[in-house]
């Protein structure tokens, strides 16, 4: 079998979407699986609508997903190759060479101004009733697709199709042919929602006397609640705001993946090399796919407790310093380098994603933090909690703050002294210290804060 080679084919129309994403991922998956070539082509032929902030943002968006492309655009390390150019805008020679050898070889004419392709077979004409007029039909057999993931489909072409408009722009089916071909694919991978098309293809092929490439129709991703297609409208449904919320890009991945196809057991969480090794059209669902953001939020928890402390930290900072007009954000990037981390390796075990980070750690850059209001009622109407607040301020001098069970004990033998409990302290300590009645333990806030924090905090409580 001849050397893999496979397309990813996005037009730089719009944000990226997760679909779109899915896609490339699977095409990445089955050359690196197979130790072929993944090629990057840009469908830049709709002048009107196409962007050069949206390309930049297909070529960041793959980047960051660790999605490298072997051909294509040459950016950063990824891309060139001897088939390019790789941006359709640019390939117009190449298309009207194409075109020519069909028209040569009787299966184009010119109609109308535009350049349409034609089918073999006996002709007839038929009224189209929602047409409303007379139309040329062909008589041609079925065109037969052994579709990968799809297995066996027939579809019917039975008219002539245009190949170039009257504008001399050349359509979708034409080109996404002749790039094919060009570029030596081997196999297709789109989604379902293309399988429409693939006759038209067929024929195309036959006509220019080149067999087909494998097809592979993956199934689509429909959207969270409801029916239908998951859209560019959806909530979750741009990779840009993944990476603007702090994903780990390595949990999308991994949720990608599973999205249509699964690795034949109940795993859901695996490293990319182990998928890699997996990875097979066949093994690819022919049901659509339900998107889940609550089940990408658990993925990206799960990737984020597993990061060593030193590269959540770095990804913490990278968020904060992403965060412009943030004051929370502003604040905890003018601290110490070594508070800040020790806030954040803190704060690792405890969050979902790094979005919620400035709201979580607030109160450790700022002595003007908010109380929660019902907190502080619970709290301050429990038992002697002034009482509680002055012998906590009273012991801190002498506590041993140099680790969390040090500090554990000291508060432990506190509670032991006085009678009671160790619930009793670190309920009205929490809310000296944070406002609330949620985060880390508090023996590591107290570690974290220092002595000097904590004791004005608990006299400012206690008024």
């Amino acid at each position: 079998m001849s050397q893999v080679r496979v397309r990813f084919a996005p037009s730089p129309t719009g944000f990226f979407h997760i679909g779109s994403a899915r896609t490339a991922l699977f095409n990445w998956l089955y050359a690196r699986h197979t130790g072929g070539v993944f090629i990057l082509r840009i469908e830049d032929t709709d002048k009107e609508r196409n962007s050069e902030a949206f390309l930049n943002l297909i070529y960041e968006s793959m980047a960051w997903l660790g999605l490298n492309w072997d051909e294509g655009p040459k950016v950063g390390p990824n891309g060139g190759g001897d088939f390019g150019p790789y941006r359709q805008s640019e390939r117009g020679a190449v298309y009207k060479t194409y075109v020519d050898r069909l028209i040569a070889n009787g299966r184009a004419y010119e109609k109308d101004g535009a350049i349409w392709f034609k089918l073999l077979g006996e002709r007839f004409e038929v009224y189209d009733e929602h047409r409303k007029k007379t139309v040329t039909k062909v008589k041609v057999p079925p065109v037969v697709i052994e579709d990968m993931i799809r297995g066996r489909v027939e579809r019917v072409e039975d008219e002539d199709f245009v190949i170039v408009r009257s504008d001399g722009n050349p359509v979708f089916h034409l080109v996404n042919v002749v790039d094919d071909i060009a570029m030596n694919v081997t196999h297709i991978i789109r989604g379902e929602d293309h399988l429409s098309n693939t006759s038209k293809h067929v024929h195309l092929y036959e006509g220019f006397g080149v067999k087909p490439p494998a097809f592979a129709h993956i199934p689509l991703i429909l959207k969270q609640n409801g029916p239908g297609k998951m859209s560019k409208r959806d909530q979750g449904a741009l990779i840009e705001e993944y990476q603007r919320r702090g994903y780990q890009p390595e949990a999308l991945v991994n949720f990608l993946c599973l999205l249509g196809w699964n690795p034949g057991d109940d795993r859901e969480k695996m490293p990319i090399a182990e998928v890699i090794r997996l990875f097979d059209l066949p093994g690819v669902n022919q049901s659509n796919a339900r998107f889940d953001d609550k089940k990408l939020a658990h993925m990206n928890m799960a990737y984020l407790l597993e990061l060593a402390p030193e590269k959540f930290t770095a990804r913490a900072r990278d968020f904060f310093a992403r965060q412009a007009g943030n004051a929370v954000a502003a604040a905890a990037l003018a601290a110490d380098v070594e508070y800040f981390d020790a806030v954040m390796r803190l704060s690792q075990p405890k969050i979902k994603g790094v979005e919620e980070l400035p709201a979580y750690t607030g109160y450790f850059f700022s002595e003007e933090f908010p109380v929660d209001a019902k907190v502080r009622e619970k709290v301050m109407g429990k038992g002697d909690p002034q009482a509680r607040l002055m012998e906590l301020a009273e012991a801190l001098p002498a506590m041993d703050f140099s680790s969390d069970p040090a500090i554990e004990e000291a508060l432990k033998a506190l509670a032991t002294k006085n009678g009671l409990g160790f619930g009793d302290y670190q309920s009205v300590a929490r809310l000296a210290v944070s406002g609330t009645n949620v985060g880390p333990s508090i023996t590591g806030m107290f570690r974290v804060l220092g002595r000097a924090r904590v004791l004005a905090r608990l006299a400012k409580l206690a008024g």
